[in-house]
């Protein structure tokens, strides 16, 4: 009967939501509201690129809240510690399990933590390196060579790693790249031209395919 709930509870947000996006706070001390301009810009971008209509001024969703259903894609970044509680974990699970879709940016520092707070969420998954034929990379721009390096770290190739639950991707991870520092406004970081747009390029192909998938 929970499980019905949780799907319905999908289905009818869905229904009414399903153009929108939203920041998920998580417990632990790390940053999760890094890099503020990144989604508006990654927003608006879309919009006008892509022909979406999502809203301009994304929410912020906590994840032990029932609001996450509302959203067909959550956005995740930071530098520093996460921490889910086995009920944060267990709705994040219900979430992505009827449907929903979580983009995780690493922003230097949050690997070991992010990893290690996934397998709460799915014990059994492992990350998979998403191949560049993977959909992901092809949609509306297509990256033949997979996802692109956006910020220097420690001179690590960019990979973007993926949870597969029932052959659906229900987690991308991207890694060593960065991908929300290209999004923000170009002072912050004085990304080159070229660059932002490419990380906003690969953004947009994350939303569209949370989207349709």
């Amino acid at each position: 009967m929970k499980q019905f709930t949780i799907l319905l509870l999908f289905f009818l947000f869905y229904q009414t939501n399903a153009q929108d996006v939203a920041i998920l706070k998580y417990n632990g001390g790390g940053d999760w509201y890094a890099n503020p301009t990144a989604i508006p810009n990654l927003v608006d971008f879309t919009n006008k690129n892509i022909k979406t209509n999502i809203s301009k001024n994304p929410q912020t969703v906590a994840i032990n809240s029932e609001d996450i259903y509302n959203f067909p894609i959550l956005f995740m970044t930071g530098h520093g510690n996460v921490y889910f509680s086995d009920e944060e974990a267990q709705n994040l699970s219900n979430y992505l399990i009827s449907g929903g879709f979580l983009h995780v940016s690493d922003n230097y520092g949050l690997d070991k933590f992010i990893r290690r707070e996934l397998k709460k969420v799915f014990p059994k998954l492992e990350f998979q390196e998403i191949p560049s034929n993977h959909p992901i990379y092809n949609q509306s721009f297509k990256f033949p060579n997979g996802i692109p390096k956006i910020h220097e770290h420690d001179k690590k190739s960019a990979q973007g790693f993926g949870l597969f639950y029932q052959g659906r991707l229900v987690v991308f991870y991207d890694y060593e790249t960065d991908l929300s520092d290209g999004w923000e406004d170009q002072i912050i970081h004085n990304n080159p031209r070229e660059v932002r747009e490419k990380a906003l390029k690969m953004g947009a192909n994350i939303i569209e395919y949370a989207f349709t998938n």
